[in-house]
């Protein structure tokens, strides 16, 4: 069987599959700069929050050779870290962003989600009120293999979150990810404990974009576009999402489109 591009739409979610990881993040990297030029012809600068880990690599690698973005006048931040990993530490989510896209791209401010377990209500504060200085223009995010958003697991996700972010245990099947991707030797050696934004706080972006390859993600997948929308798979709320768009390769919707 011939593998093709695939658009469609879910509720109010648009989906875009393409045929492998590569294609994948071309077709995201596009549309992140599209959003981030306009943000930055419109008010002379561009904010989004970036989600790390080996399944945002395709969008970066894109992103690092993609044109039209002037990304000195860009303010970046991320959705989430693990209490009491060292920034230096390899699988810090600061480090990999900082080592995969804000050096290679020359983003002109990065803010980071500080590590230190004694200090994470006063971080969480002041990273919110950063982040509410100014408009977020985008949110680029992927979804863990039990669902979840940033670390919304599915024991503590709520599409009503009055916070805008908090500290939450990891799930086991998030922590397990973490050692399969290669982040960490084994699961005793992965935090227990996390810093994330909430769901209501990521959606509140104009645009989101969600990037998602690999078999291993083909469960969650299906889950998120068949089942109900439920905090049992906080992503399923991205199908109420008007202005958010899906990228698939055609491992990670393989198990959709046989459905």
């Amino acid at each position: 069987m011939k593998i093709v591009p695939v658009n469609a739409r879910v509720d109010d979610l648009d989906v875009d599959i393409q045929v492998d990881a590569h294609a994948m993040g071309i077709a995201a990297a596009q549309y992140v700069t599209r959003i981030l030029a306009d943000a930055i012809a419109r008010k002379g600068h561009a904010r989004v929050i970036f989600a790390t880990g080996t399944s945002q690599l395709p969008l970066f690698e894109a992103l690092r050779t993609a044109v039209g973005v002037d990304w000195s006048r860009v303010e970046a931040f991320h959705m989430d870290e693990y209490l009491g990993l060292e920034p230096t530490h390899p699988a810090s989510f600061r480090a990999f962003l900082v080592t995969h896209l804000v050096e290679p791209l020359g983003i002109g401010a990065f803010h980071g989600i500080a590590h230190e377990p004694d200090a994470a209500q006063e971080t969480m504060t002041h990273y919110v009120q950063r982040l509410q200085d100014q408009a977020v223009d985008l949110v680029c995010m992927g979804v863990g293999e039990n669902g979840h958003l940033a670390f919304n697991e599915p024991a503590v996700a709520d599409f009503e979150d009055p916070d805008d972010a908090k500290i939450v245990r990891l799930d086991d099947v998030s922590r397990l990810q973490q050692v399969g991707e290669g982040h960490f030797a084994t699961l005793n050696d992965v935090p227990t404990h996390a810093i994330t934004l909430t769901i209501p706080r990521l959606l509140d972006a104009e645009h989101v974009s969600v990037v998602v390859p690999e078999a291993r993600k083909a469960e969650a997948i299906h889950r998120m576009l068949t089942g109900p929308i439920e905090n049992a798979c906080p992503a399923s709320i991205l199908r109420t999402a008007p202005y958010a768009r899906l990228f698939l390769d055609h491992d990670a919707a393989s198990r959709w489109l046989a459905s």
